[in-house]
């Protein structure tokens, strides 16, 4: 391997004098501590050789290592996790823990004005916390296979943004044409803590270790369910008007022109216009205006106005 290179790498590292499990990308070790996040995937890890992602040990052992080839190297403390600073070692008051103190345990990790510290020592009301890495000035046994490098263009990219998206290789799609990278990212993501921040720390690594790569663009796909589109409603009917004859939904015919109304339905003609009803039902007429109504049929004229009836026939 050499600088640079994108790799895939199964390993287990574990702390030498004692055997205790720091980490692993295999299912089988992982099983081994007891209880673990089932939700936890494990695969392996993108590394991108010499670029520090993982400690500098292992780091100068994947230079010299081949894909397929099953390694164990011992890194020291100077290469690890560093060696163990006493200065770093403070002793505190329990009151400093407040409604906590008493609950305040050794080997236990607490968090004290922004830095995380490990409880060594618990007693006359103070306590020791030991501000070091956990695995300051421990051996660490390393047991790895490369199992991969990793030359194929947009699977560089997919990698690159499973790293920082987890369990994302299959959802987001990705697109290399003409030194552009075409990021389609699905709206599940849209609401990802940090998604800003993440997507430039994605572009800077693609154009840093995928050479072709000059350009980044990120596409954001909104989408909606079709499932729920709107249904037609019921009883609703449907109005066409126009210069000629239209017919609606309940079998009437209706006709605008010149501003009048006309309706046929059932065998009644009905028209309005200028605010007056007039309506023509088995050879009568009968006219609405101004509240009262009146009726041709037969010769004669009726009109009902203020409650009475007037009638009008004509001479014969």
């Amino acid at each position: 391997m050499k600088n640079g290179d994108l790799i895939l790498l199964d390993f287990t590292a574990k702390v030498k004098d004692t055997g205790d499990l720091i980490e692993t990308t295999i299912e089988e070790e992982g099983k081994k501590i007891g209880e673990f996040d089932e939700d936890f995937v494990f695969k392996p890890r993108l590394v991108a050789v010499g670029a520090s992602w993982v400690l500098k040990g292992l780091d100068e052992a994947l230079e010299r290592a081949e894909v397929g080839e099953a390694v164990d190297i011992d890194i020291p403390p100077e290469k690890g996790f560093g060696v163990r600073d006493t200065s770093k070692t403070r002793l505190m008051p329990l009151r400093k823990f407040r409604d906590k103190a008493d609950q305040i345990t050794i080997g236990e990790e607490v968090e004290i004005d922004g830095r995380r510290g490990i409880v060594r020592f618990v007693g006359s009301g103070r306590a020791q916390i030991d501000f070091n890495h956990r695995y300051a000035g421990r051996t660490l046994e390393y047991n790895f296979t490369v199992v991969k490098k990793i030359e194929q263009n947009e699977e560089m990219i997919n990698e690159i943004i499973e790293r920082r998206i987890p369990n994302s290789i299959g959802k987001i799609n990705v697109k290399v044409e003409q030194n552009i990278a075409s990021i389609e990212i699905p709206n599940e993501y849209f609401l990802l803590e940090g998604l800003q921040i993440i997507k430039r720390a994605i572009a800077n690594e693609i154009m840093k270790y995928v050479n072709v790569v000059n350009e980044i663009s990120y596409i954001e796909q909104f989408k909606e369910d079709k499932k729920d589109a709107e249904k037609p409603v019921e009883n609703e009917s449907v109005e066409k008007t126009s210069s000629d004859n239209s017919v609606s939904q309940d079998g009437s015919v209706k006709e605008v022109q010149d501003g009048s109304v006309k309706e046929v339905q059932d065998g009644s003609v009905k028209e309005v216009q200028d605010g007056s009803v007039k309506e023509v039902q088995d050879c009568s007429v009968k006219e609405v205006q101004d509240g009262s109504v009146k009726e041709v049929q037969d010769g004669s004229v009726k009109e009902v106005q203020d409650g009475s009836v007037k009638e009008v026939q004509k001479d014969k």
